[in-house]
């Protein structure tokens, strides 16, 4: 769609993946059955083909699940650190072995590319299980006191945009820190967390230390207000984050919130604008937008806008939209029908309220939940989609004149995760980074992760970091 040349169709196969036709939940080393048999679908978004049924976990099972891992916690965190360690190598290992069919399984369950999920998604997972392994015979020497402990229990909620990522980033450092755990994935997007439960029994893990429970938000609500959870952690959107805040208020439970953005990415005049154009599209359109830290703001300065509109139209043309497992696909499906329905919505309000849209042409697949990428510019900070997260493959424009306009736009929003800069001076871009109210800030490129990093927001983005030796302190006692 929208290319001037034609590419023959590269896809990967499908055959590397085995998916069941049914799942249970992932408790105290086994997989077993919902307590009341409740089932779900998970669905592949570019073709509303059902994958699987999967078990719904209900307040008992939660309850089963939890007991696992207080019981699997007094051996667990006695284990030596370098003995926890072999566990947690084993485990990047392993998904370093089954590397291309996690990746085409989180594509086909997520719609998101699978050039995204192989080459950036999966490595990362493996990555985060290196890292982590690293740091679990060194605590002592992380800067937390000279003996830190781990806290208990992890009750762990992660969303669909970054399935396996996002249970790594989660169950890593935890594991590390001695702590187990019980997590609920997305209930679009289950099906590698159920395949790296099978890895876990795979590596020897002992029963108990990780447990998997499905479900959707009644589940989630059960696991974070179980009363023998520890330690919560949630990546997700700010409603639920604020609800799981008074949840647990007045409770003894420590937790970390990693919840929406509104990035606003900066370009200069001094920029490199092709290479700004790149990382504007890399940042947005690759991913679908569906990532909480999409550069979804374009902050542009006046005297180039018209030169980097020009050059990003001509980008975005150039984009492939189309099947996931296809390896010229430049962007996927969106994730399900509720998402596509709230980007359709926030678009039409845009239209509404008087910004320009433009949008890549060409016919989209007839079936599965798609978007195109689409531009918004004469936006002001009224407009809605200049303020609500959109989460999906939308960018708004506006220009400023001088750098203490660009960081004043910058700031106005509730949101503080991340932010990106771009300009060739390094004064202007550190001036720029210190006075955004934002956890991470990119200069001369956007939404690149590093294990040994620590990533985490601000105000309505959430609290606690994730990531690095900081990701540690969350699961420790110190």
């Amino acid at each position: 769609m929208g290319n001037p040349f034609e590419y023959a169709p590269a896809p990967e196969s499908r055959a590397i993946v085995d998916i069941a036709p049914a799942y249970g939940l992932f408790i105290d080393g086994a997989f077993a059955e919902a307590t009341d048999g409740g089932r779900l679908k998970t669905v592949n978004p570019a073709t509303e083909e059902v994958l699987a049924e999967i078990a719904v976990g209900g307040e008992a099972d939660v309850d089963r699940a939890v007991k696992a891992a207080r019981k699997a916690f007094k051996s667990w965190s006695a284990l030596p650190g370098a003995q926890r360690a072999k566990y947690l190598f084993r485990i990047a290992r392993l998904i370093q072995e089954h590397a291309r069919e996690l990746a085409v399984l989180e594509s086909i369950d997520n719609g998101k590319p699978i050039r995204e999920s192989r080459d950036v998604d999966i490595p990362l997972v493996a990555a985060h299980f290196f890292h982590y392994a690293g740091w679990a015979d060194k605590l002592a020497h992380a800067g937390f006191g000279p003996d830190p402990r781990p806290i208990g229990v992890a009750g762990q909620v992660i969303p669909w945009n970054f399935p396996l990522l996002m249970l790594a980033w989660k169950v890593a450092p935890a594991l590390a820190g001695g702590n187990t755990v019980v997590l609920k994935p997305a209930e679009t997007t289950p099906l590698t967390a159920l395949r790296f439960a099978e890895i876990c029994v795979e590596a020897g893990l002992p029963n108990g230390v990780v447990n998997i429970v499905t479900g959707a938000g009644e589940t989630g609500r059960a696991l974070i207000a179980h009363p023998d959870v520890d330690k919560v952690a949630f990546t997700g959107s700010t409603a639920v984050g604020k609800e799981i805040a008074r949840t647990i208020a007045g409770t003894r439970k420590r937790v970390t919130l990693e919840l929406g953005g509104k990035a606003a990415n900066i370009v200069y005049d001094d920029a490199a604008i092709d290479s700004a154009v790149d990382g504007i599209v890399e940042g947005i359109f690759f991913n679908g937008g569906q990532v909480c830290c999409a550069g979804s703001r374009l902050l542009v300065q006046e005297s180039v806008a018209d030169e980097l509109l020009a050059s990003l139209t001509r980008r975005i043309k150039t984009l492939r939209v189309g099947d996931p497992l296809d390896k010229n696909t430049d962007v996927g499906a969106i994730n399900s029908a509720a998402q596509l329905s709230r980007i359709q919505e926030l678009v039409a309000a845009g239209e509404a309220e008087g910004a320009e849209r433009w949008s890549l042409a060409g016919e989209l697949p007839g079936k599965g939940f798609w978007f195109p990428p689409t531009v918004f510019t004469g936006v002001t900070q009224a407009h809605r989609i200049a303020r609500d997260e959109i989460f999906g493959p939308v960018l708004t424009v506006q220009t400023f004149r001088t750098p203490a306009e660009a960081v004043e736009k910058a700031n106005n929003t509730a949101y503080g995760l991340s932010a990106g800069v771009w300009t060739e001076k390094g004064a202007k871009a550190l001036w720029t980074a210190q006075r955004l109210r934002a956890g991470v800030v990119w200069t001369n490129t956007f939404n690149k992760f590093d294990p040994a990093s620590p990533f985490g927001g601000y105000k309505e983005s959430g609290f606690g970091r994730e990531g690095g030796r900081h990701g540690l302190e969350a699961y420790l006692d110190v």
